[in-house]
């Protein structure tokens, strides 16, 4: 039954990209390539979730979080003493030194990557072998798999020569890449609050939806002559200069991290403190649970449990991922305030969580490319809630391939 609904919701989630737009023309020309970027999907999500071959890879990868997390751990403890290890449990220590901390760590090896001229190498490869794949333009795609690996925000640094030139339609699919990915600092964080094979699954499925949503919701062609990308020079600089940088870079990333957790956590308990003592009880969550309740099973999740997931991708949606992965994380030793779903509808929601889709990704985006081209960034705040719309598409899909193969 869960497949005959999950090809049901694939189809539903797009038509609501398509129809938008409703460009029957570019549609035609897109179809091989949506078509063969769907399958390609469920290749990769059998591979890595079903395989052998796909979890000793990301068991490899977890561990090797894992040890870089360990690695961290040496230097908050040396600068925060016993605060650290004030509890034992493992998630117990506090939040700030246990998962955003270790950002820095993490930013300071794509840092070394970066100065290695390995990564350059890696995203301009990736970048060349997935426009082929995709049938989209080079810049496009080079920027997915670049905002995959440095940030949404850092990765318009890379086009800020040719960020002013870019027409709407081109800076809309370069956004919804941005949002629709996560920055490789930030993984490590996920994979200490949810299982590491989704962050993996979602990562790789959000690569190819993206370009599926915006094939349909923002079709264009580009001519040949325009169809060209050229690698950013890097500054000069020497390796302790680069890498100071980038570890400055972490600890921004960690503090505003912080500081928007501070602020959405407050106001959410604020907002359900009012709706409960309105509405006799039910809070502003248990509302958006029942909301997102029907998107919910168009994925996949059981009936019986949409609420609560709805509830979970709601969360995500109006604060943003770290909120909402916060649901899967015991509160205490006992293991109690932690939320329990069945197997596929842990697999769909943990899926739908990791991406930058959510109201403040528009305020951080059209901010970062607004500080190097005014004009851009006041265009892609124009469009923030069609980006978000597309973004959050994206995530759907994702889940929705997820809950099929579960």
């Amino acid at each position: 039954m869960h497949v005959i609904v999950g090809v049901f919701g694939l189809i539903v989630f797009l038509l609501l990209a398509y129809l938008p737009t409703r460009n029957v023309a570019m549609l035609k020309k897109k179809a091989p390539y949506i078509l063969g970027m769907i399958a390609i999907q469920f290749v990769l999500g059998l591979v890595m979730l079903k395989t052998p071959v796909g979890q000793t890879v990301i068991d490899w990868l977890a561990r090797g979080f894992k040890n870089l997390l360990a690695f961290a751990r040496e230097g908050t403890t040396f600068v925060f003493g016993g605060l650290v290890d004030y509890k034992t449990d493992e998630f117990g220590v506090p939040f700030f030194m246990n998962v955003l901390l270790p950002i820095i760590v993490v930013s300071s090896l794509i840092g070394i990557l970066q100065f290695t001229k390995l990564l350059p190498l890696i995203i301009k490869y990736l970048g060349l072998a997935l426009s082929k794949i995709t049938g989209m333009p080079k810049l496009e795609s080079f920027n997915s798999v670049s905002s995959a690996i440095i940030g949404q925000s850092e990765n318009f640094i890379a086009i800020k020569k040719i960020l002013p030139t870019l027409p709407p339609n081109r800076l809309y699919t370069l956004s919804a890449s941005a949002m629709s990915t996560v920055s490789m600092s930030i993984v490590g964080a996920y994979m200490t609050m949810i299982e590491p094979r989704y962050v993996v699954a979602a990562i790789v499925l959000n690569l190819f939806g993206a370009f599926i949503v915006v094939s349909l919701l923002n079709p264009y062609e580009v001519a040949p002559e325009d169809d060209v990308f050229a690698a950013p020079e890097q500054k000069k600089q020497s390796f302790f200069e680069m890498l100071g940088e980038y570890i400055m870079d972490g600890a921004k990333v960690a503090l505003t991290v912080a500081a928007m957790l501070i602020g959405f956590v407050a106001l959410l308990a604020l907002v359900n403190g009012l709706f409960a003592w309105v509405f006799g009880g039910t809070t502003f969550q248990e509302v958006l649970g029942h909301v997102f309740a029907p998107l919910a099973w168009l994925t996949g999740v059981p009936w019986g449990e949409c609420v609560q997931a709805g509830q979970i991708m709601a969360t995500k949606l109006v604060s943003n991922e770290f909120v909402a992965m916060m649901s899967f994380t015991p509160q205490n030793p006992s293991g109690e305030g932690a939320v329990v779903l069945s197997e596929r509808a842990t697999a769909i929601v943990q899926t739908f969580l990791v991406s930058f889709a959510n109201f403040s990704s528009i305020g951080i985006i059209a901010g970062a490319a607004k500080s190097l081209a005014p004009d851009q960034g006041d265009q892609i705040a124009k469009f923030g809630l069609k980006l978000l719309y597309g973004a959050t598409l994206v995530s759907f899909l994702s889940a929705t391939v997820v809950g099929l193969i579960s």
